[in-house]
């Protein structure tokens, strides 16, 4: 008749054909590998000392901004700082000298920001 007529075969023996079946009485025979890594813990993140966190109006067409000055930290480091900010509070930004100035009022926000990187005090003024 057609393909459904191989009733009268036998299955095959067992659940299926495991290839490794004969590896896994070897698995005392292998070497030892390495120790595991011993877990490390995370230092405390190391930022400034201090910063000063200010909202400007003047020189800036009376539109509102957030200083964050007294950082002391490298030019190239600032500017990570200052990507991480304007992500954590969506908000643009820009390095100014030695300073970060953050679009709108961010000083109610910022400071747990800073304190999250690293920073031991936080001065808003």
């Amino acid at each position: 008749m057609g393909k459904r007529d191989k009733k009268d075969e036998a299955p095959p023996p067992g659940p299926f054909n495991n290839p490794f079946a004969a590896l896994s009485a070897q698995r005392e025979a292998l070497p030892v590998g390495p120790p595991p890594p011993a877990p490390r813990e995370k230092p405390e993140p190391k930022g400034p000392a201090r910063a000063v966190v200010r909202m400007e109006r003047k020189g800036r067409g009376g539109k509102e901004v957030t200083v964050v000055e007294q950082l002391g930290l490298p030019a190239a480091q600032l500017d990570t700082w200052l990507k991480a900010l304007k992500n954590g509070l969506g908000c643009g930004g820009v390095v100014e000298e030695d300073a970060l100035v953050l679009q709108g009022d961010q000083r109610e926000r910022l400071p747990a920001l800073l304190e999250a990187r690293g920073v031991r005090r936080v001065t808003v003024g």
